[in-house]
């Protein structure tokens, strides 16, 4: 079936609660039971979960990181100087950028990559009216090398381009199913928080994502949606708000 044919085939599924979303994913994910570098059986597997929930109608932006393949905050700390390291990190996010969008593609998913840092030969500078485009004509985007500059995550990346493309949620996918008061690889008695809100994320310092992120959530009222991407439900069983996750917004219930 071609990338037009799937088009056709695209429905308006009434039971989306959140119709534009940005999805982000750690570049550790990608390793899936690797120790390094991709595991394409995981990335086809995240894939064919995108494909589900855009044939039900979603207009989907991906943020991946790059710590399977480079982490520049670890390259710091080993004596590299911090502006190298994180435009290496960067890179690396450029390279699972675009190993994702070649298992999007693979399903006939038509796909940009928008990357921070201009890199014409293997894909587009990020514009915000150009990408805000290619979702408005139902392409997935995934956005690579983070903001472009050095000393912020790509969880700060996915917040600022959440906010630029006017999402109404950003989901992080994680190994586990939400949002504890204390890691529960590690605790037993861990509690898991089925709603929280922004300031008690910050004020607790719950992991969720870096603090300039959850501000830019914050301020910007974007839903975050924490899931394990092992569970069941998948991608299209969060945005219908089935399985398990936690939601991080201003404490009111979407």
């Amino acid at each position: 079936m071609s990338n037009v044919d799937l088009k056709k085939s695209r429905i308006q599924n009434p039971n989306l609660k959140y119709k534009r979303i940005l999805l982000k994913l750690s570049g550790e994910a990608l390793m899936g039971g690797q120790d390094f570098g991709i595991d394409m059986a995981f990335v086809d597997k995240i894939a064919a979960e995108i494909k589900t929930a855009w044939l039900n109608g979603a207009e989907i932006c991906l943020v991946i990181g790059g710590g399977n393949i480079f982490r520049g905050v670890a390259g710091a700390a080993q004596g590299m100087n911090r502006s190298s390291a994180d435009y290496m990190g960067m890179l690396a996010t450029v390279m699972n950028a675009l190993a994702m969008a070649n298992a999007l593609e693979e399903l006939h998913i038509p796909t940009r990559v928008l990357s921070a840092i201009p890199m014409p030969t293997v894909c587009e500078a990020f514009v915000g009216p150009r990408a805000r485009a290619h979702l408005s004509k139902g392409r997935v985007v995934i956005f690579a090398a983070g903001t472009g500059n050095p000393f912020f995550t790509t969880d700060t990346g996915a917040a600022l381009r959440a906010a630029e493309m006017g999402c109404e949620a950003l989901l992080k996918g994680t190994q586990v199913d939400g949002v504890y008061d204390k890691d529960p690889n590690k605790h037993s008695d861990a509690v898991k928080y089925d709603q929280v809100n922004y300031t008690e994320v910050l004020t607790k310092d719950l992991k969720v994502m870096d603090a300039a992120a959850i501000a830019l959530a914050r301020d910007n009222n974007i839903p975050i949606i924490v899931y394990s991407m092992t569970q069941d439900e998948g991608l299209m069983g969060i945005l219908e708000g089935k399985g398990s996750f936690t939601i991080v917004n201003n404490g009111n219930l979407s």
